[in-house]
């Protein structure tokens, strides 16, 4: 997560927000490469495998943030013990995938950024007028197109990708880029996304992953330590562990005797 990453991605994101701001018609010509006038469909979307490599990306992705959903509560349930995974890898990871896929893309955009996907719109033969991506008054009144959730999570391995070692770090950036890439291109194939849409997705993921990065790695005056991470996280279970254990205890006090009382009795005369 150095500079060089950050100036590509910024280019990256000034050339493609111009170019498709300047001639919005290239959206609708990339995502017509996926479109069958003759059944007025987008074919790929009723392809069994098609969809089976759609939903194995999601769970690939959500695999690599499991251990730090994991650790978070165990160490809640159990604030008594350490972290299952260093602090930071699990603050990281959490932050980065809530932001990128959840906060920015499906609370934000997605919510009240009204752009119709490419199935919808008129040139596909649906209802609705097609949109470029800068303009948010589509007709789409909810769980619009603009920008992609499952793309955003997609190249959220960016995050896992920049705590590999550093000799194997670029090639997890270059996984991370395919993977990004090839999710991203069987969501335009089923006519869920137009190209902008997935770029901006990538783009925006890129820029949350390397401020964090940043944030929790990197900068002398904010960047966190494993250890601070961990007591914190006691801190906060603590109050709810000491409530089970007295909860535990005073049912443990007021559970009756498993033995008759009367047996008891002749057994001590």
């Amino acid at each position: 997560m150095n500079r060089t990453g950050l100036f590509i991605a910024l280019g990256l994101s000034l050339v493609v927000g111009l170019l498709f701001g300047i001639y919005p018609e290239l959206d609708l010509n990339l995502a017509a490469l996926f479109y069958d006038a003759a059944t007025r469909s987008f074919p790929l979307k009723f392809n069994t495998l098609a969809g089976i490599a759609r939903d194995a990306a999601m769970v690939i992705a959500w695999g690599f943030v499991l251990p730090a959903i994991v650790a978070l509560v165990v160490k809640l349930f159990r604030p008594d013990r350490p972290l299952l995974i260093p602090g930071r890898a699990t603050i990281f990871l959490l932050v980065t995938m809530i932001l990128a896929a959840g906060v920015l893309t499906n609370l934000t955009f997605k919510s009240y950024w009204g752009r119709p996907r490419p199935v919808v719109v008129t040139q596909f033969n649906g209802p609705e007028q097609f949109v470029p991506w800068w303009d948010p008054r589509g007709g789409c009144a909810r769980n619009c197109s603009f920008f992609s959730g499952e793309g955003a999570t997609a190249f959220w391995t960016y995050a896992p990708a920049a705590l590999t070692p550093p000799t194997w770090r670029p090639l997890a950036y270059a996984a991370a880029t395919l993977f990004g890439v090839i999710t991203s291109a069987l969501r335009m194939a089923f006519g869920g996304h137009f190209f902008t849409d997935v770029a901006a997705a990538g783009l925006v993921t890129f820029l949350v992953v390397w401020l964090a990065h940043g944030f929790i790695y990197r900068w002398r005056r904010t960047r966190l330590s494993d250890e601070s991470i961990d007591a914190a996280l006691t801190r906060f279970g603590w109050p709810g562990y000491l409530w089970r254990q007295r909860l535990f205890a005073a049912r443990a006090a007021g559970k009756p005797s498993l033995v008759n009382p009367t047996t008891e009795a002749r057994a001590d005369d």
